[in-house]
Parts: C-alpha cells; sequence; structure tokens
C-alpha cells in the first residue's frame, strides 16, 4: 500500500531508479549525490590537491633555488603532479573507504553499484580517468557526462562501476495528527474495540504518508479506508472521512497508552511483593 501511494504521488520510474536491492533481496532507498553536489565537491578536492602541487613546487624552489637542472625540475614536476593528481586522491578515497575533502563537505561518499565499499582498484580507474576529465577539461567531461545518466556518474564511475552516493539526509520528523475539536465528545464514549490490529496498522500508515499524497489521491484513500473502518465504530460521526480515521487513531492510541500506564503502575505495586523474600527471610 505505501509504495502504490509513493508511486502516485512521485511516479514509479523514480522509486525503481532510486531502489537498491542487496544480496538478501532487501530493497533500500538510496539518493545518488546530485551533478550540483558532485560538482562543488569537485571543486574543493581539486583546490586541495592542486594545492598541495603548489606547496611542493614551493618546497622544490626553496631547496634548490635557481641553481637546479632544467631536466631534474622537469622530472620532479611530473613526479609531482602525478603525485598530487593521481596518487594521492586514490590513497585518500582508498583509505576513506571512498570519501575525501570534497566528499566530506557535502556528505557523500563513493560505493560500488551494488551498494558496497570500494577498495583500490576502484579508486586506481577512477583517480586515472579524473586526470583526464576533470584536471585537462576543467571538469567540462564530467559534468557532461553526469548530466547523462540518472545517478551522476561521471566517466571514471562507468569504469569503475561506482556512483557517488549522498549520505547526509534530513532528520525525518514523524507526522502528527490531533483530534479534531468536533470529535472530542465523540471521543469520551466510541467503542473501537473491535478494529482490527490490522486495519488499525493501515489507518496510522495512511495519516503517516497523508501529506505526500496528492489531494484527489489522498480523499479516495480515506474514504475506502472509512468505509472499511465504519463497522468497527459505535457511534458512527456524521464528519469527513480523514476526520473520522484520525479520531479513531487518536482514540486507539491514548486508550493503548492509558492500558500500558495502568499495567506498569500494577506491575511497580507488586513488585515489592514479587521481589521480596517470605517473612523477613535474611539474604544470605
Amino acid at each position: 500500500m505505501a509504495e502504490s501511494w509513493k508511486a502516485a504521488d512521485h511516479g514509479e520510474d523514480s522509486l525503481i531508479e532510486r531502489e537498491l536491492v542487496t544480496g538478501e533481496a532487501v530493497a533500500l532507498d538510496v539518493r545518488p549525490a546530485s551533478v550540483v553536489l558532485r560538482g562543488a565537491g569537485t571543486m574543493i578536492d581539486w583546490l586541495a590537491y592542486v594545492g598541495l602541487f603548489l606547496l611542493m613546487v614551493l618546497v622544490v624552489t626553496g631547496l634548490f633555488g635557481d641553481g637546479i637542472d632544467t631536466a631534474l625540475a622537469q622530472a620532479l614536476g611530473i613526479s609531482g603532479l602525478v603525485f598530487s593528481l593521481l596518487i594521492v586522491p586514490m590513497l585518500v578515497e582508498t583509505l576513506s573507504h571512498g570519501r575525501s575533502l570534497g566528499r566530506w563537505a557535502i556528505g557523500a561518499r563513493i560505493v560500488r553499484d551494488d551498494g558496497g565499499a570500494t577498495g583500490l582498484r576502484h579508486a586506481f580507474i577512477r583517480a586515472l580517468m579524473g586526470v583526464i576529465e576533470i584536471f585537462l577539461t576543467f571538469g567540462g567531461l564530467a559534468a557532461t557526462c553526469a548530466l547523462l545518466n540518472s545517478r551522476s556518474k561521471r566517466l571514471g564511475d562507468l569504469l569503475a562501476g561506482t556512483y557517488s552516493q549522498h549520505e547526509r539526509v534530513p532528520r525525518f520528523t514523524e507526522p502528527s495528527f490531533v483530534l479534531p475539536p468536533v470529535l472530542e465528545s465523540w471521543a469520551a464514549t466510541v467503542d473501537v474495540a473491535r478494529l482490527p490490529d490490522r486495519l488499525s496498522r493501515r489507518v496510522a500508515q495512511f495519516l503517516r504518508q497523508a501529506h505526500q499524497l496528492s489531494p484527489a489521491t489522498r480523499v479516495r484513500l480515506a474514504e475506502s479506508l472509512a468505509a472499511e473502518v465504519a463497522p468497527f465504530v459505535s457511534p458512527l460521526p456524521s464528519v469527513p472521512a480523514e476526520y473520522l480515521l484520525i479520531g479513531v487513531a487518536d482514540v486507539r492510541r491514548n486508550r493503548e497508552y492509558s492500558g500500558h500506564v495502568l499495567e506498569r503502575t500494577r506491575l511497580d505495586a507488586l513488585s515489592p511483593v514479587l521481589t521480596g523474600r517470605p517473612h523477613n527471610f535474611p539474604n544470605r
């Protein structure tokens, strides 16, 4: 039921793109990082690695000065480029399990297409292609490739079988519903004890996801559930279908909570009798 509501609101194709099936056949809802986020993270990494290369150049210049041989300077320059633009990104991504300074800033991590952690092979392929599509083309090739697929993959991701997963998701706030004032007197005497638990869970699930539905779908599902709930509610108020569902869910929640509180109070009262020793028998 929940999947049908989501499909009615967002479309079935978008759910399939975000769904990841693990080896245990469990479907996970993952969020690939968008092109904008990946671009921001890449810029941070680009500045960091280029800054590392410039720092190495300054160190070598300070040590050797102007007396360094031209061939040696070219060799050191090429070695510095390879080290800062290929070796360092590969090592950082491998040791941090798919993270880097830029991805840490945007809350993303590189994972395999099946959701697993990446290894040295994946990091090497991505770093090698990154030199071409990020540093040599100033990110133009990577951005073009990322715009042409649903997971914002660049060319290195396509070759390595990886993608950037956005892990910094917003905190989920459980939707709350309040008993409508028109049902306050009705809630004091209504009988909802015969309502099946399975139907009660469906009502609660609908109320949690009602704000995500389109108005027409919301009204249609509320009327369908209200028709199923009506035979188990006495007396039945003459209110809109969603008001009835809110009232039934609120009454059941409050009465179940009161029952649990009463049970805990009675157990606490019996605790000295249940845990104590008879006739003041000493604890040896």
